[in-house]
């Protein structure tokens, strides 16, 4: 059996799964907590906000695909792109305490730091993730093996989540001791020093195996032509930006909707005595289920993938994930059982859609070399981070116009109108975007039996290149 077909050891995978650990330290505090940040805590306007996250991701347009380009382009002794995973760790960890420090400015020199310490920290990301993501693609040349550590690095980034929603409101609250800037900058650096660390994990412990053509020739013109005709991308990349739209509206005002709507609540928590609790208290035990029951979700996907294939596994838990986030709509704020549950069933089936939708990325880079002779991974799997930062940036600027719309204002009591507004972008706006999400994946082309099929011709062309 060549090195490029030789089943990934158990330790290697969870050694990848360690970078998106460090990731979605960040990742899940950008989707969870950035628009709560700078509009309660930094204190700036809603709507300067959202425009200031769309306008940085019309650069990402930009940036993501150069990103994808030169890592394809680099060449060290540890490979493409493992190496910026030891070259930008710490860059990314110091950014990322900035970005959350609160400066003692005006409002105009508030919004201009927060401009240049947003864009920096999203520039940052891009620069150490898609060359991260884009190790999916070369780590084996076995789709299945593929798909495999697609679930454990999602295993790890759902760990992350856990961390993150169990930890970071609470962390900030206690190390701030009433001062809320000073607990989300200490917590940063905590975060950090552990994003340095599982960084380094997943650059010492992985390889790059799968090599482009031998004859493959430079020429960012082809690439470029290459990716936008590649039908299956294109499809996939529709897909990624409104299923990530679909998670990121309604994740962009879940710290509101629990501190404007749902308020505090006497209820019955798991593994908690019956009495009164804060939205704090409450938005983190319901963030923290929702990212246990993604990753047990992650766990069933593996085999349901297996059994059904990996677009209809798409298709049947989607539809799941769309119906459990519209019935919000429909609750109040003193059914926190159906709440709860709800968070339950559309997180165990939304969590592994990203499982699936990653490991159809690293088929459409093969089914590229297959076509068309030649390979460009980092290229390719750029689109998955500009896919995630368009679709989050577009859906917090669309929530938070909209809060701004229907008149909210921070720290006050809501009116009717922005009250309605909330449960609006909680429930029955983000799942109508699922919905288009869900008819667009329809059009993907590659079935697992085919990609059965492409795996096996370019094992026999690699063969008789080495």
């Amino acid at each position: 059996m060549s090195t490029e077909t030789q089943k990934l050891s158990l330790r290697e995978k969870l050694c990848f799964g360690f970078g998106d650990l460090a990731s979605v330290l960040y990742w899940q505090t950008f989707m969870l907590y950035f628009t709560y940040f700078y509009t309660d805590v930094f204190i700036i306007p809603a709507a300067v906000a959202g425009t200031m996250f769309l306008i940085s991701r019309v650069w990402d347009g930009v940036n993501d695909p150069l990103m994808g380009m030169l890592a394809d382009r680099t060449k060290t002794r540890w490979g493409k792109f493992r190496p910026y995973l030891l070259w930008l760790c710490v860059p990314f960890a110091v950014v990322g305490v900035l970005t959350f420090t609160v400066p003692d400015f005006g409002q105009t020199g508030k919004i201009i730091y927060a401009f240049i310490t947003f864009n920096a920290i999203m520039m940052l990301y891009t620069a150490i993730n898609i060359p991260y993501t884009a190790l999916l693609g070369v780590i084996s040349a076995d789709s299945s093996e593929r798909t495999t550590v697609s679930s454990v690095k999602f295993m790890f980034a759902f760990g992350a989540g856990i961390i993150v929603s169990a930890t970071l409101l609470p962390m900030a609250k206690a190390f701030g001791g009433g001062n809320d800037a000073k607990g989300w900058q200490l917590s940063f650096i905590i975060y950090g020093i552990a994003a340095i660390i599982f960084f380094l994990i997943a650059f010492l412990g992985t390889r790059e195996r799968v090599q482009p053509p031998k004859n493959q020739k430079s020429s960012v013109k082809q690439d470029l032509y290459e990716l936008v005709t590649n039908k299956p991308w294109v499809i996939l990349l529709a897909v990624t930006i409104t299923f990530i739209l679909f998670v990121a509206v309604k994740s962009s005002v879940t710290v509101h909707y629990f501190k404007y709507v749902i308020g505090s609540q006497e209820v019955k928590l798991p593994f908690m005595e019956n009495k009164m609790y804060d939205f704090n208290t409450l938005v983190s035990v319901f963030n923290t289920i929702g990212q246990i029951s993604s990753l047990l979700g992650v766990l069933f996907v593996i085999w349901f993938a297996k059994v059904i294939g990996k677009k209809n596994a798409f298709l049947i838990l989607f539809t799941v994930a769309i119906i459990s986030t519209g019935s919000y709509f429909f609750l109040t704020a003193k059914q926190m059982g159906l709440i709860f549950l709800f968070q339950v069933t559309g997180s165990f089936t939304g969590g592994p859609l990203s499982v699936l939708v990653w490991a159809m990325y690293a088929d459409t880079a093969d089914y590229n070399e297959w076509k068309r002779g030649r390979r460009t991974t980092g290229l390719i799997f750029s689109a998955s981070t500009m896919a995630q930062k368009f679709g989050w940036a577009f859906g917090a600027f669309v929530a938070l116009n909209l809060m701004s719309s229907v008149g909210f204002a921070a720290n006050q009591e809501q009116t009717p109108e922005s009250i309605k507004g909330l449960i609006m972008l909680f429930s029955i706006i983000p799942a109508s975007i699922g919905v288009l999400s869900m008819l667009l994946s329809l059009l993907y082309p590659i079935s697992d039996k085919r990609i059965k099929v492409i795996g096996d011709e370019l094992a026999e062309r690699r063969k008789a290149e080495a």
